[in-house]
């Protein structure tokens, strides 16, 4: 049978790295090859490329409408982020061609649109990129084959909007039994917005416990997935690193000299699609005993190109230097802290549209039940390296010449 002939049919991208396939970004070339393996000679009708890239959300929702009648609300939209079209063989005159028997290779290549959507893989979406070859054969089904790619599109963190240091404070009256037991204040800094997977948090936080009973600060990086459909909208958090400080006694005030959190291997932000988001926020809470948590939260942007490690120095020791100053602490020595052990996923939870706010750190171990549906990407940047403040170019050693006039 003809059907028979054909041992293989597959599509392979240039670049690939002992077995790994290459990652592309906005404005860049996607070349490949079609690889055809016959047994015998084949007649052929034509032999089509299409590549794709698609947005996509979907989810339900159970709505009751009296005692006994229910109904579910389905929600999906689509956004078509890359299309492209190609023939790779075709008679011109229209009629069938026939190939050897053989190994056959049809190369093709495109360029991908200068704007992209970094691929994300999640409950209630997806982003994914994919090249679908199809073999048409006369009065024998089609033969497909796909291959899938994978997309991260840059997210520089050395812009001066994603550098700037974010900062905020919250206060709130502690109350028993409808009578006010004193003021809990948080106040917390971090020096920058934007940082890249692996990268260490130092936060800097002052915790004024006027209250009678001990309070118990915490902090967490959390991630939030907002899925965008005909109007409604849908959200699932996490939290991907958490970190546990020190009771405060009543009448007590704690400081955070730069406390470190490390970022787990998490995927980029994604700020810039129709149909679904991905953020990041610093969570930083107080445990009041009797009364609901303090929280304060300060916007997060995780990118893909690090922080260089020359050009951002002078704004790097300024503004550590101005929160030691703005905390009081320029003549107390900095304390390094190993960075506390994480998960890379601690939780999870939903929340629909409509609903209360997510409520954040239920237990004193920061973790939720339910299994992590990030996509995650072994990216392939390196954190910057360490800070010195050693200068890498010192002066000469040489005696400076007298004046001899002095």
């Amino acid at each position: 049978m003809l059907f028979d002939k054909v041992k293989a049919f597959s599509v392979q991208l240039d670049g690939a790295i002992a077995g790994a396939e290459p990652v592309f970004s906005g404005g860049q070339t996607v070349a490949g090859r079609v690889l055809l393996e016959l047994a015998g000679s084949v007649r052929v009708g034509a032999l089509r490329l299409r590549a794709r890239g698609r947005a996509h959300v979907h989810w339900t929702e159970s709505r009751s409408a009296g005692s006994s009648t229910a109904y579910t609300q389905s929600y999906s939209e689509r956004w078509e982020v890359v299309s492209h079209r190609a023939t790779l063989l075709a008679p011109d005159t229209g009629e069938i061609t026939t190939l050897p028997p053989g190994h056959h290779e049809f190369p093709f290549s495109f360029q991908l649109p200068l704007t992209l959507v970094t691929s994300f893989e999640g409950k209630h979406g997806s982003v994914r990129y994919s090249i679908k070859a199809t073999l048409h054969r006369p009065w024998v089904p089609a033969r497909r084959a796909r291959k899938v790619f994978t997309v991260i599109e840059p997210v520089d963190i050395n812009t001066p909007a994603l550098l700037a240091p974010q900062a905020g404070a919250q206060e709130k009256m502690a109350r028993s039994w409808y009578c006010n037991r004193g003021l809990v204040s948080l106040s917390a800094k971090i020096d920058r917005k934007g940082y890249t997977p692996g990268e260490v948090i130092p936060v800097f936080a002052e915790i004024d416990n006027g209250s009678k009973r001990p309070v118990l600060p915490r902090a967490a990086v959390v991630q939030t997935q907002t899925f965008m459909a005909r109007g409604a909208r849908k959200q699932k958090r996490a939290v991907v690193a958490s970190l546990l400080g020190e009771p405060v006694g009543p009448g007590r005030r704690a400081l955070w000299q730069g406390r470190a959190l490390r970022i787990p291997p998490v995927g980029p932000s994604i700020l810039h699609c129709r149909v679904l988001h991905v953020d990041y926020t610093l969570k930083v809470c107080v445990d009041i005993p009797g009364t609901s948590k303090l929280l304060l939260e300060l916007p997060l942007v995780i990118g893909t190109i690090p922080l260089h490690p020359f050009g951002t120095r002078s704004s790097s020791v300024g503004s550590h230097a101005s929160y030691l100053q703005d905390w009081g602490l320029g003549a107390l020595p900095e304390l390094r802290e190993a960075p506390p052990e994480y998960s890379e996923v601690v939780a999870d939870e939903e929340v629909a549209s409509g609903q209360s706010p997510f409520p954040l750190l239920q237990d004193p171990a920061m973790s939720l039940e339910g299994p992590f549906f990030t996509y995650i990407q072994e990216f392939r940047y390196r954190p910057p390296p360490l800070y010195s403040e050693e200068d890498p170019n010192p002066p000469s050693e040489a005696p400076r010449p007298r004046c001899m006039t002095c």
